[in-house]
């Protein structure tokens, strides 16, 4: 694993890990501050609850008051008693009962069908014995009592609170009671917003991990481009180097050739042509053989002096240098060839004219090896975006892509390029059948960058 993916994991794990523990955290302490706020609302509620059944029984005992404090146990007295208290009754679903201690109903105002039935045994649908439970309380000094009633509103079973308190000269229990569905809708709803409440927590927790995690990754693919950038400039840099150096070996190994070794080929030539001229006719054959082979030699050398590091690119700049080649190739090719400048011709950089100089030599030495060509144009072009060398042939043409994908093929091409690249500059072949054109481009910026930095090239 490359140390800055481990850097990235060493900052990605942490945050992770660390907004994961934040997140349980926060989940735990919302789930508890909302069971808290549920049960404070409950116990709130239900507070309220009672307080309003011990108002409501407190307003029938004040209605019946005057009958069951007059000390009357007559039946007309607890009819009377019946009537007030069966027209008490308050919103759809509050009205109070009454039951004797035996569990028998005297009064019902919402469910007339149990009045005068005994519902002792009567249980709800958890099973519980609801009459026996509400004389219970009441005999013990009243209170309440939760159990599960029908709703007269609704036509169906939902939790109720009772109140129950006695009147024991009558035997009676009287009482009320408010049902409780609506205190569980509002828990359930409460218990939605909190459930809402931590989802939406959630997700801004992971909301933030994403963000954090993408700009850790945007920072690290930042990182990685500009360190690729940096490479690939040190890469063109080391690039350019080395065809410097070569270069510059180049110019060294030219120079010697010239300046030592064809000087001394010279000398030696000039003292055989004085010893054959010395002799006369009685000079051996040899002699003149050996003179002739000399000749050849010298011409050779200075041949290789000049392919090494042309003199025409140093003293008289490009255009005169890709003259001079297209003579030499036009010369031993018997190919028919023209050079053709556009622009105003300005004064290069060393390492630009060299470049260019050396792609157009790869170039003719291609097309003499493989295009079968009978003409070949060269064409420089200057401008104000750059500069543009051409070379064009009427050969066979090729398959570039196959060329340059092939693994032993494709080297000079491949040369060409990294060449270009490492100028700042673009390559391109176009090839069909009876056109193959090599493109080589320069643009202004990089003939700038190079004009304004010192070369090194000789």
């Amino acid at each position: 694993m490359r140390l800055k993916l481990k850097f990235i994991l060493l900052a990605v794990i942490p945050l992770v890990g660390s907004l994961a523990l934040i997140a349980a955290a926060v989940s735990h302490q919302e789930r508890d501050l909302a069971a808290r706020e549920r049960a404070l609302v409950e116990a709130a509620t239900m507070a309220s609850k009672e307080a309003e059944l011990r108002h409501y029984v407190a307003l029938a005992q004040s209605t019946v008051q005057p009958l069951y404090a007059s000390g009357r146990n007559d039946d007309a007295t607890k009819q009377e008693a019946i009537r007030l208290l069966a027209a008490l009754d308050y919103g759809s679903d509050g009205y109070f009962f009454l039951y004797d201690f035996s569990g028998k109903n005297l009064m019902h105002p919402r469910q007339p069908e149990l009045v005068g039935r005994n519902l002792w045994e009567l249980r709800d649908p958890s099973g519980s014995p609801v009459i026996q439970r509400l004389i219970a309380k009441a005999r013990d000094g009243g209170g309440f009592v939760p159990y599960l009633w029908n709703k007269p509103s609704m036509q169906q079973v939902a939790p109720k609170l009772g109140y129950v308190v006695a009147l024991p000269r009558w035997n009676w229990m009287l009482g009320t009671g408010l049902y409780l569905d609506d205190v569980q809708a509002t828990m359930a709803q409460l218990d939605r917003q909190v459930t809402g409440n931590i989802a939406t927590t959630m997700w801004w927790i992971a909301g933030i991990a994403v963000l954090g995690i993408a700009l850790i990754g945007g920072c690290g693919l930042a990182l990685n481009v500009s360190e690729s950038r940096i490479a690939d400039a040190k890469l063109r840099l080391l690039a350019r180097q080395v065809v410097q150096s070569q270069e510059t070996e180049r110019a060294h190994l030219s120079r010697e050739l010239h300046d030592s070794t064809s000087q001394t080929l010279v000398s030696i030539k000039l003292l055989l042509e004085s010893a054959i001229a010395q002799l006369g006719v009685a000079a051996p054959p040899a002699l003149a053989k050996a003179l002739d082979r000399l000749k050849t030699a010298l011409g050779e050398v200075r041949n290789i002096s000049h392919r090494l590091r042309p003199a025409e690119l140093d003293v008289l700049g490009l255009p005169a240098a890709l003259d001079h080649l297209g003579q030499e190739f036009g010369a031993h090719s018997r190919m028919q060839l023209s050079v053709r400048v556009r622009g105003a011709a300005a004064h290069l950089p060393d390492e630009i004219n060299t470049v260019l100089f050396r792609i157009t030599q790869e170039a003719l030495t291609n097309i003499e090896k493989h295009a079968q060509a009978g003409r070949v144009a060269m064409r420089l072009a200057y401008g104000a975006r750059g500069l543009r060398l051409r070379v064009i042939d009427d050969g066979r043409g090729f398959d570039v892509d196959a060329v340059q994908h092939h693994p032993q093929r494709g080297i000079g091409l491949r040369n060409m390029r990294e060449r270009l690249a490492s100028i700042g500059g673009s390559f391109a072949v176009h090839s069909r059948p009876g056109r193959t054109q090599v493109v080589a481009d320069v643009p202004a910026a990089a003939l700038r960058r190079f004009a304004q930095a010192p070369s090194v090239a000789p």
